[in-house]
């Protein structure tokens, strides 16, 4: 149902009047993980080349959605200390606050599905 359609059935007075607004409502669900674990880590081993590693995580949260957009314009993710835009279909953080303040140099970040849930 497009937009000039969602006004039809309104100014109608039959049957459609009625369905406009749920299928409005259907059409905008949600479809973001609602929450994920941030992991930070070193972002280089001890020998100087990067690495994805997560074993040794210096710090992780377990991160909800909030419903609103970041500055980024991907979702917004907050817990535990972090505050963070993801993007949930790549998994991407756009953004980024631990404890209020940017990331550290020489700190990485990685997302993963929430432990246990």
């Amino acid at each position: 149902m497009t937009c000039d359609d969602d006004a039809s059935a309104r100014a109608d007075n039959g049957e459609n009047m009625r369905w406009a607004p749920l299928l409005s409502s259907v059409t905008r669900m949600n479809t973001h993980p609602q929450s994920f674990e941030i992991l930070l880590v070193p972002e280089f081993a001890e020998d100087g080349r990067g690495t994805s590693d997560t074993r040794g995580a210096l710090r992780s949260a377990v991160v909800t959605a909030t419903g609103e957009t970041g500055s980024s314009g991907y979702p917004r993710y907050v817990g535990d200390g972090m505050e963070a835009d993801i993007d949930p279909a790549t998994r991407s953080v756009e953004a980024l606050l631990v404890d209020g303040s940017e990331l550290d140099y020489g700190l990485s970040v990685r997302v993963a599905d929430v432990r246990g849930g």
